[in-house]
């Protein structure tokens, strides 16, 4: 596993190795366990190093959140889709090839989409975020050409007190200085911690599960209707919205299209493939992660 020490990878190698998964990371620089492989994500990696694995799951990237200057841009691109090409033709060389390649991408993919419906094959959009996703699971082909079973996750915004969209909602909404940003009418397609796991977990020991999947709730909601939730779940008034000109003068490209953008994304694949959520709903799942 790449990645395993962000968001997603930190909540999903304890509930492997729970399951009996035996898990060896990727990371940079010098090893300092035995289950650990060096890489440099834009370097040549020696095949040899990834051969007999069962499975391979691919988090590893820059952060987009930031200002998208252009070295900002150079680097997310270079950190997605030149590392995801590396593995992926290492991994195809492998004397012994994994069976399975996961790889984070992200529902950024449609683009800005408004009120429409989104699923795994509606079309992608033409913005900086669209065309990362595309190129980004585009870089997974010389693995799938070797017949290694691929599966992009395009990610909703992962909900975790740990860290993320929500982890950074926090303190403002604790303060009451919580509210929805623009209109509140764009869609936040979101996913609990929990279903992240759950659903990596099912999708590993699928075979029938390929190309890719929304790693989405099945009940996404308004920007609007997401920080009044939040702000109830908290017992916090939520009235300080951020207009769209703040936003965009404040983030740039970056707040047009992740904070201002909407997709409305199914989980039609996931639900198909017969995974049943935990946490469906947003209240209830917002009241489970801020028990923990």
């Amino acid at each position: 596993m790449s990645g395993a020490s962000g968001l997603i990878g930190s909540a999903v190698v304890p509930s492997l190795e729970r399951n009996g998964y035996e898990v060896t990371r990727l990371v940079r620089g010098t090893p300092s366990a035995a289950a650990q492989i060096a890489w440099q994500p834009t370097r040549l990696l020696d095949p040899r190093v990834l051969s007999g694995f069962d499975a391979v799951i691919h988090l590893a990237g820059e952060s987009i959140v930031g200002r998208w200057t252009e070295a900002k841009k150079k680097r997310i691109l270079e950190s997605r889709v030149g590392a995801t090409r590396t593995l992926a033709e290492a991994l195809a060389q492998a004397p012994e090839r994994p069976r399975v390649l996961l790889c984070a991408s992200a529902v950024g993919y449609y683009g800005d989409r408004g009120d429409e419906p989104l699923h795994e094959g509606s079309s992608w959009g033409d913005q900086f975020a669209s065309q990362l996703s595309r190129q980004w699971e585009g870089a997974l082909q010389p693995a799938a050409d070797a017949g290694i079973r691929t599966v992009p996750l395009r990610f909703g915004a992962v909900l975790s007190q740990q860290g993320g969209a929500l982890g950074q909602m926090l303190t403002p909404f604790k303060l009451g200085l919580g509210g929805k940003m623009g209109s509140g009418r764009q869609w936040m397609s979101w996913i609990a911690v929990q279903d992240v796991i759950g659903a990596i977990q099912w999708i590993l020991r699928r075979e029938g599960c390929s190309g890719p999947f929304n790693l989405v709730a099945p009940n996404p909601v308004t920007n609007a209707e997401f920080v009044t939730t939040l702000a109830s779940v908290l017992s916090r008034p939520a009235f300080f919205s951020l207009p769209g000109f703040a936003v965009r003068w404040a983030f740039g490209e970056m707040g047009s299209e992740i904070l201002l953008g909407s997709q409305r994304a199914e989980p039609r694949k996931l639900i198909a493939s017969g995974y049943i959520f935990q946490q469906p709903e947003l209240r209830p799942a917002l009241e489970a992660i801020l028990r923990r």
